[in-house]
């Protein structure tokens, strides 16, 4: 066997280990290419047969042609003369088949090296179209892999058959901190092809990603006994989870948290201690807000149906967690009902108390808004805390925190 026959059988074996190509793929692919070869050097390949083995790298070529009499030939692709049939096969009569087979050696080293490479080139192509309809099916699965490389804006990581995921910047909890080899649990966030190569986005603050965890944790969502009906996120910080159950027995909220945390333990692990709300889900709307601004509690709600807002009502110690650090509890209140919250402090117009705004003379603007960002928004309110809680609630300073307090009390001397 020549080197060039030996090359091309080795081409054979590389696509024994394409991932994600069937065998029949590659039986089709390999007998296109030879077919081409053939239709190169003998003007058709309707007479040929090919034999591939993709196991092997076994390759078989049969050429038949027509015996006819000596000069009335009239395609030498097609038939052959008596006299130079009887050469090979000395049985031979006018009108039989002649069949040969065609060795690799005889297209010559520069045909096959040629065939080598389209067919490397075709088989990679389907790899990266098998890549991209895997994963395209997959949008919203869950997915495990190995971190390979970090970069700046990006972690590349790969799967268990070593295809390539992307895991941006922002697609990762601000807390996120890996290393290379590490394992790696995401969502299939988007999929496209970039360039002729499938562009694989992973994320692990997506809904679905919380989603797909409780999925793991608690059986009766796997088993559809208890179904999530919304989830919303501020990843790292918060998420706020609405369950419900279709079996009046069981508890959703309390199967999704499990005997003492166990089930909820590990999903807020795997999101760096993100703080996880589990809620009932009611059509009732006045008991969903109420619900949703979970830890508060909540006094009394009016809420306007036709312009989607709420006004709910709390006692003063309840303000700051209604709206929470950085005003996430309230956000994603409002995202998860679909209404737009405002909370106000209960009896405020029976109150002897000065909104915050009334202050805009003597406290420079971003000072009230960061208050008003904790949940703020009037004198009595600002007072009702110690100077330490003030500062460990805002991002003010101690300096600035005591003139604040020294103009409010001023108010009510």
């Amino acid at each position: 066997m020549s080197n060039s026959n030996i090359n091309l059988i080795d081409s054979f074996q590389e696509f024994k280990e394409f991932k994600n190509i069937d065998r029949p793929t590659v039986i089709t692919v390999l007998e296109e290419v030879f077919r081409s070869m053939i239709r190169r050097r003998f003007g058709t390949d309707e007479n040929v047969d090919v034999i591939v083995n993709p196991d092997n790298g076994d390759l078989e070529i049969w050429r038949t042609r027509v015996v006819v009499e000596d000069e009335f030939s009239e395609d030498d692709d097609l038939e052959i003369e008596l006299a130079e049939a009887r050469k090979h096969d000395e049985d031979l009569e006018v009108g039989d088949d002649f069949i040969e087979q065609i060795t690799l050696e005889s297209f010559g080293r520069r045909a096959i090296l040629a065939a080598r490479q389209t067919l490397v080139s075709k088989v990679l192509e389907l790899e990266k179209d098998e890549v991209f309809k895997k994963y395209k099916d997959r949008e919203g699965e869950l997915v495990i892999g190995e971190v390979y490389q970090i970069w700046k804006k990006e972690i590349l990581v790969l799967d268990e058959d070593g295809n390539e995921l992307i895991l941006p910047k922002s697609e990762q909890i601000p807390a996120d901190y890996f290393k290379k080899g590490d394992g790696i649990r995401a969502v299939v966030h988007k999929v496209d092809m970039m360039n002729n190569n499938p562009k694989i986005i992973i994320s692990r603050t997506a809904p679905a990603f919380l989603q797909r965890l409780f999925e793991l944790e608690v059986p009766e969502i796997f088993d559809g006994l208890i179904t999530i009906k919304k989830i919303v996120r501020e990843p790292g910080e918060r998420a706020k989870v609405a369950v419900e159950s279709y079996d009046d027995r069981i508890d959703p909220v309390g199967a999704c948290v499990g005997m003492k945390g166990s089930r909820i333990h590990g999903i807020v692990r795997e999101l760096r201690n993100e703080n996880i709300d589990v809620i009932n889900f009611t059509t009732n709307h006045s008991l969903y807000i109420a619900r949703a601004l979970s830890p508060a509690r909540i006094s009394s709600i009016k809420i306007d149906e036709e312009n989607k807002t709420a006004a709910v009502y709390l006692k003063s110690d309840q303000v700051s967690l209604a709206i929470g650090r950085g005003g996430h509890n309230i956000k994603l209140a409002g995202k998860l009902t679909g209404y737009e919250i405002d909370v106000y402090r209960e009896n405020d117009e029976f109150d002897e108390d000065v909104d915050i705004e009334e202050f805009s003379d003597e406290i420079e603007s971003w000072v009230i808004d960061e208050l008003k960002r904790v949940g703020l928004d009037s004198a009595k309110s600002v007072l009702s805390l110690s100077e330490e809680e003030l500062v460990r609630r805002t991002d003010l300073e101690e300096d600035t925190i005591r003139d604040i307090v020294r103009i409010l009390q001023a108010e009510f001397e």
